[in-house]
């Protein structure tokens, strides 16, 4: 059994796609350009704000201005209506649930922006179940860097093989091996299980009862 787990966020306690791709796609509008379809934003996302803008303007001969002027957009209007179409994927509230009373401590840590992270988890989980949330803060290098990982483990106080981290995408993998801790891929995110296979993924979970059994034995 580990005693602490660090979740990603987008694509593995929450599906958040939508609202995303409403964000960018409105930001897009704004400046002239013609809204993404949604299935592209399973790749376009999972590296944070700015690369999210970058992909959806990439085949769009856009310049640094309308990256940087998307990015605004984005954050203005995905600030307005993070919560309009997310929702958390089934069975994780009871899981998280099942997890804080077996005494396994609950961590975030996310490639959004900060704000958006603390935002959202308090919006769907509520104060008081995560012992640690953590997203994009300035300063501090994004997954797949360790950095975050490692800031959330002294956080917690608990030594690194009692920890592992559960994510969605190659992202989540890499991040976890860089920080020395165990992985579990969760497949019903926005990346496809043969991506987490071929990442390196120490177990892969399909649903959240074998997540639980994975993580608490």
């Amino acid at each position: 059994m580990y005693k602490a787990v660090i979740f990603d966020l987008d694509g593995t306690l929450l599906n958040t796609i939508e609202d995303l791709a409403d964000a960018v796609n409105s930001g897009l509008e704004t400046l002239g350009y013609k809204p993404q379809p949604l299935e592209k934003f399973y790749r376009f996302v999972g590296n944070g704000a700015v690369k999210l803008c970058t992909r959806a303007l990439a085949d769009c001969s856009a310049n640094t201005d309308d990256i940087s002027k998307l990015h605004e957009l984005f954050s203005e209007n995905y600030r307005k209506h993070c919560t309009d179409k997310t929702i958390p994927y089934e069975g994780i509230k009871e899981m998280l649930v099942s997890l804080n009373e077996k005494g396994i401590k609950l961590a975030v840590a996310s490639n959004k922006p900060d704000e958006f992270t603390k935002s959202l988890i308090t919006s769907y989980f509520g104060d008081g179940l995560f012992s640690s949330v953590h997203g994009k803060r300035e300063g501090r290098s994004t997954k797949p860097s360790p950095d975050i990982v490692t800031d959330i483990i002294k956080e917690l106080g608990i030594e690194k093989d009692d920890v592992v981290l559960a994510g969605d995408s190659d992202v989540d993998i890499m991040t976890a091996e860089n920080a020395g801790i165990d992985s579990i891929g969760c497949t019903w995110g926005f990346r496809p299980e043969e991506e987490l296979a071929s990442a390196g993924a120490v177990y892969l979970a399909d649903n959240t009862e074998k997540l639980l059994k994975i993580i608490a034995g």
